[in-house]
């Protein structure tokens, strides 16, 4: 036994050594490219947290953002370690202790973990021990719901470190391991328009992009979209669909979710934080696209129509609560915490009426389900921060850290204080779930 136990240990520092020697390798490799391509810039962080923020000293480096969610609703969280300072400028027992407190506020839903790999270089990379550290911390707590990991540009130090771990990583965890050589390959995963990807990474992967064709790198942009169909329900505006839907007021998904889910999804425990299979999203998308009638009934799940309904709120061409509001939100930590009920008042009541009497009939069932949070968990709080990115989010770029926390303070204010927001402007068309 002894014996067996050396050669183990043995084993396991030489591969240390030698994942040192390949990080030492990319780094010469990458040194080189950059004398030839001209000065690195250093990275720029999206991420500039209040002063007052409990690990401010971690959080200005912008290594860990929370990047709105995927295609399916999974909130997406991003590790830069181009953002990682020199060791000797951060506690890593820190950076350990703020991934948890920022995992915290959604493991109870599910959710997705993008590692941009790039950058990581011997004198600001985390000790082995460190990460042995973080992988027993993080209990089944945050293993369940992580779908899939994504580690994006891997290199052969990576693949070195993952045998250093397989030991104790289980086959079920193994599994969503997903390597990503090109930024383009997250495209088929998740909405890249919603990623934060700091600019060094952009750069090294046009690099490898041009070194794979031996010319310049194509271009990353997606095709331009196909016209919809006269059916079609997701990737539509809200008014688009009411002129091929008989002027209905409220969309047909909107209001067939929402029926679906009052009746029987209103004590389901942690509704609207689980995600069915993927593909089974994706046929019913299409079956509302062509026009064909959706039996809820017949998946035997009411998150099913929980993932539809966010889903349809995510693909709208403009937000439920327009691009305008945008701004105005992200001001709402400005406004004294007496007055932010009537600022929210303000903000909804300038929406378009279209827009007005949609989000009216959303908001009244969030607040419904809301009022059953002993049973499903779902606290005005909790709906926030899964329904926050999907009502509003700026028309460039994508939403860092920092903005989410105006953007749910609002949409909380919204559930909580429905009658009181909604309750003065009473469109003839409104329709109340």
């Amino acid at each position: 036994m002894l014996v067996a136990t050396r050669t183990e240990m043995t084993s396991t520092s030489d591969l240390e050594q030698m994942a040192e020697i390949e990080l030492q390798k990319e780094e010469e490799e990458d040194d080189q490219r950059c004398v030839t391509d001209g000065p690195s810039l250093p990275p720029a962080s999206t991420f500039s947290p209040d002063l007052s923020h409990p690990y401010y000293d971690v959080a200005r480096h912008g290594i860990i953002q929370v990047s709105g969610d995927d295609k399916y609703g999974r909130k997406l969280i991003i590790f830069s370690s181009c953002c990682l300072p020199p060791s000797h400028e951060l506690n890593h027992r820190r950076l350990l202790e703020y991934l948890k407190f920022t995992l915290d506020q959604y493991v109870e839903m599910d959710y997705i973990l993008v590692y941009f790999h790039y950058g990581l270089r011997s004198s600001n990379k985390p000790s082995l021990k460190w990460l042995r550290e973080a992988y027993s911390e993080f209990d089944r707590k945050y293993k369940k719901n992580l779908k899939t990991l994504f580690v994006v540009h891997p290199t052969n130090f990576i693949r070195i470190v993952w045998n250093i771990f397989k030991p104790l990583i289980s086959h079920k965890f193994g599994k969503k391991l997903t390597y990503v050589n090109y930024l383009a390959e997250l495209r088929d995963h998740l909405n890249y328009e919603q990623l934060i990807v700091p600019p060094e990474v952009v750069r090294h992967d046009e690099k490898l992009r041009a070194a794979q064709k031996g010319g310049p790198p194509p271009s990353v942009k997606t095709p331009p979209p196909r016209p919809p169909l006269p059916t079609q329900q997701f990737g539509v505006s809200l008014q688009y669909i009411r002129e091929k839907n008989r002027e209905a007021i409220i969309p047909p998904v909107l209001s067939q979710t929402v029926t679906y889910l009052k009746q029987k999804g209103l004590r389901t425990e942690g509704i609207f934080r689980r995600s069915p299979r993927v593909q089974l999203i994706k046929d019913v998308q299409k079956l509302y696209n062509q026009g064909k009638p959706v039996d809820f009934d017949q998946y035997c799940d009411v998150h099913v129509p929980a993932v539809i309904l966010k889903t349809f709120l995510r693909e709208l061409p403009e937000p439920l609560l327009t691009f305008r509001v945008y701004n105005q939100v992200q001001e709402l930590l400005n406004v004294e915490s007496s007055l932010r009920v009537t600022r929210c008042k303000n903000i909804v009541e300038s929406l378009p009426e279209h827009h007005f009497i949609v989000t009216k009939f959303l908001l009244s069932f969030l607040h419904t389900v809301s009022l059953e949070s002993i049973v499903n968990k779902m606290s005005p709080s909790n709906l926030a921060c899964v329904f926050g990115v999907n009502l509003v989010w700026p028309r460039h770029g994508s939403i860092s850290l920092t903005a989410l926390t105006p953007i749910n303070i609002f949409t909380e204010i919204l559930i909580e204080h429905f009658p009181t927001v909604f309750g003065s402007r009473c469109p003839p068309a409104q329709v109340i779930p």
